[in-house]
């Protein structure tokens, strides 16, 4: 399903509700020689496609205003159409230097599994830790 900012394109709204797997946004990328090398989207900018957004995602007004109370308050005040673009400089160096995968171009790699192997994250933490930051674990009995 869509991220809440990115705008799907106006036709690709009644297919979200019915087949969110063949809507579309107004997005973009990057292509050098076939590979990607950025990308990006232009983020939704009315207010009533936004709350149409967060409805189709289970998302309610308070918990909308909680988490994205900013870019309510901005499409309120008649935010206009915005969108941006982010480079993969890794990709890029990977080709420029010919290496056949970026974790060969990455300072800090991580594995496929999303670990990394240089400092052992993600790790356990310890009680102090989590109290610190405001974090409760509880098992599943607890639950």
């Amino acid at each position: 399903m869509h991220h809440p900012f990115t705008a799907p394109r106006d036709e690709d709204l009644i297919l979200m509700e019915s087949d969110p797997g063949r809507a579309l946004a107004k997005a973009y990328d990057l292509v050098l020689n076939g590979q990607e090398i950025g990308g990006g989207s232009i983020r939704i900018h009315r207010q009533a496609t936004q709350q149409r957004v967060f409805d189709l995602l289970g998302i309610g007004k308070a918990e909308a205003r909680a988490k994205f109370g900013f870019l309510l308050d901005a499409l309120e005040f008649g935010a206009p159409p915005m969108g941006g673009i982010a480079f993969g400089l890794d990709r890029l160096v990977a080709i420029l230097a010919g290496a056949e995968s970026i974790r060969d171009v990455i300072a800090f790699p991580k594995t496929q599994k999303g670990t990394d192997p240089m400092t052992d994250a993600p790790a356990p933490v310890g009680p102090e830790q989590l109290r610190e930051v405001g974090i409760r674990v509880l098992d599943a009995e607890q639950n």
